[in-house]
């Protein structure tokens, strides 16, 4: 015992220090952890030292509590260090990310500088303007690629600039900027620019089922309006929409031609209305307008999918109330949603090589593969990223996008998909087994149907319902998600405008509801 003091009172010297040596002390406690260190190596040296005899029970007793004192300091070190790391961790990210948004800060500073800069020398130099407006894209484009989202760009050539334009003013399209909706103004929730602007292109950096916000920077100029043939009260609608827009919004309006038609047999006001002349014209029209409204149903919505990189506006539920939902679209904040496409692309076994291959086809709902005419089943050898994963013997097969899945796929079995959510939904169409059940593949795949060759008749493939092609032995259609999605104003936000759609559309889960006096009574 009296061996057992002695090392305790020299653990005590050696543990806490000396009285004429001072120890600095650590900042973030590491001295601390240095005397716990200390302390269990000299518990160590006391258990080694001392001669424990078996016949002496508590020698043993005591030995065995400074085995676990010193457990409990080892791991009493063990965590502080452990926490020490985390907050220095912690503290360095921070460091990061504020220095991120200083940059960031410095950045958009920067850009709103050279934009009044080249503002002010376009106004005094007027008379120069189709020589600068080469250096003027230039300078757009450089911005572009440094800030990630650019609208600020002029929309047209000197050489292609249009003599009947009004007071020779070059047409530029309005400049927006999305981002994550934060609950209030003071939310601490960052917002990260998610869609970048270029080029009159829309393409996403990042998809989520966040709800995504418009905010117009610079208000909206151009509009297009597409609507349902044959239909009295839309070409009523439109010819009462057309005029609102011109005089009380002071917009520009494009329609098709057989609208505008119908607009100058009535009167001949609307002259001022413009339209395209052939397809190059429709595919170039999205570097002109910022806005598309279409008056009719589902088909109609459809055929704005060309229109591919432009914002939408639906209000084709909402016709009576016209002027309040579209004050609010053109003054903004709104939501959207960005609803995704299918891009589709047809490869021929006969095909060389991949210049024979044919152009890519967008399809905002979904692409079919079905037997056509034929009596006989189809046959097709479905592959995910080059992964064999079945082969499907029925009617067809379905490969729809979420906004799709209340469309072909749902009358098919599939089941009903929020928008926002990325995906792909692989459907069978009446499948000759009882456990092929429709799938929900993610985003990032890419899927392949082929037709084998010992197939007993060929397929066929339509897209969102038209443009059908018949599929050999041996052709493969090969599908994955488009980066270029199509954003649709909401009415409320995108949760609130799906549950409304599938209760008033679909009736959805209507039923009557049940009586109290029809449950049965306990007996």
């Amino acid at each position: 015992m009296d061996e057992i003091r002695l090392e305790l009172r020299r653990e005590d010297s050696f543990g806490h220090g000396d009285a004429g040596v001072s120890r600095p002390h650590s900042e973030n406690g590491f001295g601390d952890s240095l005397s716990l260190l200390q302390s269990e190596k000299a518990v160590q040296e006391i258990l080694q030292q001392t001669p424990v005899h078996g016949s002496d029970d508590h020698l043993i007793e005591f030995s065995e509590a400074l085995r676990t004192v010193a457990k409990a300091l080892r791991r009493a070190a063990e965590g502080k260090a452990a926490a020490q790391a985390e907050a220095a961790e912690w503290k360095r990210r921070f460091e990061l990310e504020r220095a991120r948004n200083l940059r960031l800060e410095n950045k958009e500073q920067s850009f709103k500088e050279n934009n009044s800069v080249s503002e002010g020398g376009r106004l005094e130099n007027s008379t120069s303007q189709p020589v600068l407006l080469n250096q003027e894209r230039e300078h757009s484009n450089r911005a572009c690629l440094e800030h990630g989202i650019c609208s600020h760009e002029v929309l047209q050539d000197a050489k292609d600039v249009d003599s009947n334009m009004v007071n020779n003013k070059i047409m530029k399209k309005a400049s927006f900027k999305l981002s994550w909706r934060c609950k209030g103004e003071n939310s601490d929730q960052h917002k990260h620019d998610i869609v970048y602007f270029e080029r009159g292109n829309i393409t996403t950096a990042e998809r989520s089922s966040k709800q995504i916000s418009l905010k117009w920077e610079s208000p909206p100029q151009t509009v297009v309006i597409l609507t349902k043939p044959n239909s009295n009260s839309v070409q009523i609608l439109c010819a009462q929409m057309v005029r609102w827009l011109r005089e009380q919004k002071k917009l520009n309006i494009y329609v098709e031609p057989r609208v505008r038609a119908e607009l100058l047999t009535e009167s001949s006001y609307f002259s001022f209305v413009q339209t395209w002349k052939d397809e190059k014209e429709i595919l170039l029209l999205h570097t002109k307008v910022d806005l598309v409204v279409t008056l009719g149903g589902d088909g109609t919505v459809l055929w704005i999918s060309l229109f591919c990189n432009m914002n939408c506006s639906d209000i084709r539920s909402y016709s009576e109330h016209y002027k309040d939902y579209l004050d609010s679209v053109l003054r903004g904040p709104i939501s959207i949603t960005l609803r995704n496409r299918l891009q589709c692309h047809v490869i021929r076994d006969a095909a060389k090589n991949e210049i024979e291959i044919e152009d890519p086809i967008l399809v905002l709902n979904e692409v079919t593969i079905d037997r056509g005419i034929s009596s006989y089943l189809t046959n097709l050898e479905c592959y995910c990223d080059n992964s064999f994963v079945t082969c499907v013997q029925g009617d067809g097969l379905i490969l729809s996008t979420t906004s799709g899945s209340t469309a072909y796929s749902l009358a098919a079995g599939g089941s009903m998909v929020h928008p926002q959510v990325p995906g792909i939904l692989f459907t069978p169409i009446c499948p000759h087994s009882l456990s092929f059940r429709p799938l929900i593949l993610p985003e990032h795949v890419t899927l392949r149907v082929q037709i084998p060759f010992n197939s007993r008749s060929p397929a066929w493939a339509s897209f969102d319902g038209k443009d059908r092609k018949q599929l050999a032995p041996g052709d493969a259609l090969v599908c994955s998600m488009a980066p270029w999605p199509v954003p649709t104003a909401c009415q409320v936000d995108s949760t609130d405008d799906f549950f409304r759609s599938i209760h008033d559309g679909l009736h959805w889960n209507l039923r009557k509801t049940q009586s109290s006096f029809d449950v049965p009574l306990d007996v």
